[in-house]
């Protein structure tokens, strides 16, 4: 891969300082590395791989300085820069929802669907951090045999929402174990010792908007608008990594043998598999790891051509800041780099 110049927007949120850490951990090839972020963290340093960094304020000066801007903000950023970004000759590698069912937008799991990337108009979105896992898992056994429905809840974990809502789960954990009552500033209700199936606004059709975006999201990376897709979303006090029950129709007969070969054969995802012993995914075997994490895999005991399992993987990592890496590792290997093609 060729060395190149990048810009991380977003560098000092959640998201951005994971993705400090895993561009020093996969040895991106770099050679000039610009760090920005709101007016408040201007001229805050980052220790980068050994160098520390000054944070600064993005402009289209800057994004004509670099190859590739990683956005990972609010999507009124995205939406405000990513354009000015393309412009400016940068490719655009996109956390926020604004451009994910744009037509004209690859929407990439580069295990998954990394041919997307060669027609593009300069933006690469990156899928919701719950729709990722979802078709990680998909996609392998899909090529096998076709995927007629799929129902999935989530369990999802509080770094999601961002630093405000874990320094919350902390405060208010503390608050309940000590009996006094709880402060209330990011979600409507306590997420301390609690679950809130409630995910972003709900829509005129009962669900949430982060529902919908797994059902539009997972058939727009696999091509496939038949998929039949339901989606219950949960948040859950748990920092860091998203769990999901998974329950998949086929269209023909599939053993979960073939199932638990098909998947351990497939890159990115890790097996744990053994009920009897204990061995099940779970939040703290994902956390700060880059797998996709699968197990309980079992006959659907409602369908005969039915499978349920069990998934788990790190949403800061996986679900945003690795696939953002392993995205721009692809356009390198491809030779992508330059005006926007297709």
């Amino acid at each position: 891969m060729d060395a190149c110049s990048i810009a991380v927007i977003g560098a000092t949120g959640a998201v951005g300082r994971v993705f400090l850490d895993i561009l020093v951990e996969r040895k991106f090839p770099t050679t000039n590395i610009r760090l920005c972020a709101s007016e408040r963290s201007v001229g805050k340093k980052l220790k980068v791989n050994g160098q520390e960094i000054a944070v600064e304020l993005v402009t289209p000066d800057l994004l004509s300085q670099v190859d590739i801007a990683f956005i990972s903000a609010s999507g009124d950023i995205s939406r405000q820069w990513a354009p000015i970004a393309v412009q400016q000759g940068a490719l655009v590698i996109d956390d926020s929802s604004v451009f994910r069912m744009d037509p004209e937008v690859a929407l990439v799991v580069p295990e998954v669907n990394a041919s997307d990337l060669d027609t593009n108009n300069g933006i690469v979105s990156i899928p919701n951090c719950s729709t990722t896992p979802l078709v990680m898992v998909l996609k392998p056994l899909m090529d096998v045999n076709p995927v007629v429905r799929v129902i999935v809840d989530t369990y999802q974990s509080v770094s999601g929402t961002g630093a405000a809502a874990v320094e919350e789960l902390r405060t208010q954990s503390g608050q309940v174990l000590e009996g006094k009552s709880v402060e209330l500033r990011v979600y409507p209700h306590q997420i301390a010792f609690n679950t809130l199936p409630h995910i972003e606004p709900f829509l005129e059709n009962g669900y949430t908007n982060e529902e919908m975006k797994m059902v539009n999201e997972t058939r727009k990376i696999l091509h496939d608008d038949s998929i039949a897709v339901s989606a219950t979303c949960v948040r859950v006090p748990v920092v860091v990594s998203h769990s999901e029950a998974i329950h998949i129709e086929f269209a023909n007969p599939i053993s979960p043998g073939e199932v638990r070969e098909i998947l351990a054969a497939f890159p990115g995802i890790k097996i744990l598999d053994d009920p009897t012993a204990n061995v099940y995914p779970m939040p703290v075997n994902a956390t700060g790891k880059d797998e996709v994490f699968v197990g309980r895999i079992r006959q659907d005991v409602s369908h005969p051509n039915g499978i349920a399992m069990w998934v788990v993987s790190d949403n800061l990592r996986k679900g945003a800041a690795t696939n953002a890496i392993q995205i721009a590792e692809e356009v390198l290997n491809r030779n992508l780099l330059g005006p926007a093609v297709g």
